[in-house]
């Protein structure tokens, strides 16, 4: 099974694209950030006329989470649970207390039952700020539901849009995001905790390169001078781990006629 992260920044905007890369690329499900729109004005009919189930979590203009897949979705969550102190102070759940669209998970069965979340995680920026403090406590909260996921002992997938560079050779130059949101060593650091539970990067399972990235800034010719930044990431339990069979980038997507500015970030996984 092939399954696949993509922040397709505007699915409005990008429609054509993401329908040629379901055709090119034929993952089994997806999961997508920033779709831009509302569950009610979310192209549905030509994602099910190619034998999609989609499941959105969307928001007017910003943010907004969907997960395709060719086999039902089943117990779909929309938005990410609150979970007590570790959370921050007045952070509420998705769609609710922040009203922001980042979070939707569901169980794809195949010949094993998977249980695959998909998330936009803040940038952060500016930092410090309010918006760093929110960035901060919402991966608080992940690190929460990534714990009480784990405890089910069963394949848990987290994919998507981290908005973290987990490590200086995951930047083409380093030095120029240090002070950013992406790199700070909190986010690091918050990024590393969920690891540290027992997920694994699953890239890195596979590949150990410098030089993999899967976003190229539109602004400095930044995709030409491929100044690029790995922050689209699968963080998958042991269970799932044990299932894997491969891992890779879609960097070529970046290059077509008005792509997003990410590109896929795939797994290959016996189930």
């Amino acid at each position: 099974m092939r399954i696949a992260t993509y922040n397709v920044n505007g699915i409005k905007a990008r429609l054509e694209r993401v329908l040629e890369w379901l055709e090119s690329s034929a993952p089994d499900v997806a999961v997508l950030q920033e779709i831009k729109a509302t569950d009610d004005s979310f192209p549905r009919e030509p994602f099910e006329e190619r034998g999609y189930h989609l499941a959105t979590h969307g928001q007017k203009s910003f943010n907004g989470v969907a997960i395709l897949s060719r086999l039902p979705l089943e117990d779909v969550v929309r938005g990410l649970p609150e979970n007590g102190p570790e959370s921050g102070p007045g952070i509420g759940p998705d769609g609710a207390g922040d009203g922001q669209a980042r979070w939707i998970e569901a169980t794809v069965v195949g010949r094993r039952a998977l249980r695959i979340c998909g998330l936009y995680l803040p940038n952060g920026n500016p930092a410090p700020g309010p918006k760093y403090d929110y960035k901060l406590a919402w991966m608080a909260r992940l690190l929460t539901r990534a714990r009480a996921l784990l405890a089910t002992e069963e394949p848990v997938l987290l994919g998507g849009d981290w908005n973290v560079i987990p490590e200086d050779r995951d930047a083409a130059r380093p030095a120029a995001w240090a002070l950013d949101a992406l790199a700070l060593p909190p986010s690091r650091a918050a990024f590393r905790r969920v690891l540290n539970l027992g997920y694994h990067d699953a890239l890195r399972l596979f590949d150990q390169s410098d030089g993999l990235y899967s976003y190229w800034d539109f602004q400095r010719a930044a995709w030409e001078r491929n100044d690029g930044i790995r922050i689209d990431h699968w963080l998958v339990s042991p269970q799932a781990a044990d299932l894997l069979t491969g891992a890779g980038i879609e960097r070529d997507l970046r290059a077509r006629e008005r792509p997003s500015d990410h590109v896929p970030v795939w797994i290959e996984i016996d189930a």
